[in-house]
């Protein structure tokens, strides 16, 4: 491009030699011999530009075929050249000697617009890299549900130890007679406290099968603890009774399989599936002693019902379906799920009693749990993510003989959630979350550590 403009800028001072000239030929007298002189240098001056002009072109035609690089280390030769050129050009270009017009003021200088250093041949500017490709996994938020959001790369484990901490407190107040008067009772009040610890180590192990699809495993250990203080019923005493159990032992071994519907993106929801399977492998309740002699529940019933030693499993299967959702909205990432939890029945279960009895409690069916929840995530550096959360548990009446168990209600769980995350490193990070419970069923508070490390 430097080179055609020297061209053109070559011509045109050809051009105006000439046109100089022919002027001073028209006004000056014909024959002297300053004229002579004059167009004799012009015609000198003529010659050296046609040749420099020719040379020029030859360096044109040669470059044509040279790449980008040796173009470039030949414009300094190139910008030298054009020097004596411009200087017989400047000389023409003075105005003959007489009044001069009044100078113009200067004009602001125009930045130059920077060139790319090298074009291709087809005139495009090169390729310079390729945009990285997107992988099309939900973004990363603090978790505060079991189901994490992101999934496991293809060919990728991650093993997670995690620890989690619950305490719930409950009273019950059973008043047994009649009133005269609103503030007079006849007969006996029954007040009953249980005070629940729980608490839950557990190593999860995920592996990824498809760079949408991953397979989960979790291995639990429970330790539980109960204490009761009660007055016994129908009784006039005043004195308290405190009933303090515990268990330890092998909870109920999960196995989970999720997998992403769809690619997702910036402006668009991702959409994560999920299937949980979860075992009786944990010590069910109706392997434990349970403080009765004959019958815990009916006319005969003898003791207070309670176990003598804490289950650390459900005694039930379960599958519960989940879909889960997350939008980005920047800075924030939305997310939420929804799942339903359905425990199969069992058929012939009985209870053991005080030495070494068995009561028949013959088909039982836990109801089924509907459960949802949201939340929202919030990135406060690249290392540290905060997200807020509420999650919501419909846990159905159960069922004996197909008949609902007297005294049982569809129990409302409602949580609280504050979740924390922090990066340690690319394969390892630090997950703590709270959760409070806003229902009289829901544990007080519940804390979960979590400590995910990828390979």
């Amino acid at each position: 491009m430097r080179l055609a403009n020297v061209l053109r800028a070559g011509s045109a001072g050809v051009s105006m030699m000439v046109c100089i000239t022919l002027a001073h030929g028209q006004t000056a007298a014909p024959g002297t011999a300053e004229l002579a002189l004059e167009i004799e240098a012009l015609k000198r001056q003529l010659a050296e530009q046609r040749a420099l002009l020719q040379q020029l072109r030859q360096q044109i035609a040669g470059q044509a075929g040279q790449p980008p690089a040796q173009q470039m280390a030949q414009q300094p030769t190139q910008q030298a050249a054009q020097l004596p050129m411009q200087q017989p050009m400047q000389q023409a270009a003075q105005p003959a000697p007489g009044p001069q017009p009044a100078p113009r003021p200067p004009v602001a200088q125009q930045p130059a617009v920077p060139q790319p250093a090298a074009r291709q041949r087809d005139g495009a500017p090169p390729a310079v890299g390729q945009a990285p490709q997107r992988d099309g996994r939900p973004p990363e938020v603090a978790p505060l549900f079991e189901a994490p959001g992101v999934l496991t790369p293809k060919g990728g484990y991650v093993l997670e130890p995690s620890y989690q901490f619950g305490y719930s407190s409950s009273n019950r107040v059973v008043l047994v007679g009649y009133t005269i008067i609103p503030a007079l009772l006849i007969g006996l009040v029954d007040v009953r406290e249980v005070k629940r610890n729980t608490m839950t180590a557990a190593l999860t192990g995920r592996y990824g099968l498809t760079p949408r699809t991953e397979l989960e495993l979790r291995i639990p250990y429970v330790y539980r603890s109960d204490s009761t203080v009660s007055r016994e019923i129908f009784t006039g005493t005043a004195v308290e009774n405190v009933f303090a159990t515990s268990g330890r032992g092998r909870g109920d071994v999960e196995l989970a399989v999720r997998h992403q519907l769809n690619a997702g993106g910036p402006d668009q929801a991702y959409y994560v599936a999920g299937l949980r399977l979860k075992s009786r492998t944990g010590r069910d309740p109706f392997e434990v002693v349970t403080d009765c002699v004959q019958r815990c529940v009916g006319p005969n019933a003898t003791g207070t019902g309670l176990p003598l030693d804490l289950p650390t499993g459900s005694g039930f299967y379960g599958l519960q379906p989940s879909i889960t959702w997350l939008y980005p909205s920047d800075p924030a990432v939305l997310f939420g799920s929804v799942s339903y939890l359905h425990n199969v029945q069992r058929s012939g279960v009985r209870r053991l009693v005080r030495n070494g009895e068995f009561e028949d409690l013959g088909r039982l069916k836990p109801g089924g749990v509907i459960g949802f929840n949201f939340g929202m995530g919030l990135a406060l550096n690249e290392k540290t993510t905060l997200s807020l959360g509420y999650s919501h548990d419909s846990i159905g009446r159960t069922k004996q003989n197909g008949v609902p168990v007297p005294g049982a209600v569809r129990t409302q769980l409602g949580t609280l959630l504050m979740g924390f995350s922090y990066r340690l490193s690319d394969k390892r990070a630090l997950n703590v979350s709270v959760g409070a419970g806003l229902t009289r069923d829901t544990p007080d508070v519940t804390l979960s550590v979590r400590y995910p490390v990828s390979f």
